[in-house]
């Protein structure tokens, strides 16, 4: 009965942490302190309020068509990572676009959420790798393409267990789809972080430190850590990610023509 408590007890904790106010900060971000933040949110500025990127799919983006290998420096070692288009092709495409562009290349893993229990590490902010942004704006930014000097959104992207393509621009439980995600958040997950608007990713990534599957047909999972997630493990705020490469699978991303 004890444990049971306690379990019931951090599922409720979670569930405040989820539906905090992601425009909430801090006047000393530390790895304590954003758990007063929403864990998993990029705070999307009152700018980009109304994403490019509706429940329509936006055919003006990368997408992978297959199965591609993510591997990235962190702390001196190597985490790799096996990212699956075959199911979230769009979400996939983006993040195997921005390796292949750089983009995470020096950024910073800005939240960091092991307490009171494992939870997520969270990173990809290209304003991180700016040393002038105060760590206060971190978790506000996303990529900015070059070709159009405006954010990249991309919609958010669940596939049901034993359907043939994703849902696009909603919750599966909005959609009103019982069955769960063919891509789970279990421990190694690598997820996109967004905002409470479901099409509001664009950058910034996240690993699931353990099974977390109240977050499943919520946030869109698209791969999973399948060495070094003791490195995963070992992040603290403010770890840098040295270097992306993709090491198989470039050759299954489609740009948009």
């Amino acid at each position: 009965m004890i444990m049971q408590l306690r379990q019931w007890s951090w599922i409720l904790c979670l569930v405040v942490l989820l539906a905090g106010v992601a425009s909430c900060t801090n006047d000393e971000p530390t790895a304590d302190a954003t758990t007063s933040e929403t864990p998993l949110e990029e705070t999307v500025p009152p700018a980009a309020e109304t994403p490019a990127v509706t429940a329509e799919l936006d055919t003006n983006l990368p997408v992978l068509d297959g199965m591609a290998t993510v591997e990235m420096q962190i702390n001196g070692s190597t985490v790799v990572m096996e990212v699956d288009g075959t199911k979230a092709p769009v979400t996939a495409g983006n993040f195997v676009d921005l390796v292949e562009r750089g983009v995470y290349d020096g950024v910073a893993f800005h939240r960091v959420v092991k307490s009171p229990e494992p939870f997520v590490v969270q990173g990809g902010d290209p304003q991180s790798k700016d040393p002038s942004v105060p760590p206060q704006a971190l978790g506000t930014g996303g990529f900015i393409d070059p070709d159009t000097n405006e954010q990249r959104y991309i919609p958010l992207e669940i596939q049901p267990v034993g359907a043939e393509s994703p849902v696009y621009g909603q919750p599966l439980e909005a959609a009103n789809i019982a069955a769960p995600p063919a891509l789970s958040h279990t421990r190694g997950a690598l997820a996109m972080a967004r905002s409470q608007l479901p099409d509001s990713a664009s950058a910034q990534f996240y690993f699931a430190l353990a099974d977390l599957p109240f977050l499943d047909g919520s946030y869109a999972v698209f791969g999973y850590v399948t060495d070094g997630m003791d490195v995963v493990d070992a992040i603290e705020q403010g770890d840098i990610v040295e270097a992306a490469t993709v090491v198989s699978g470039i050759e299954n991303l489609r740009q948009p023509e």
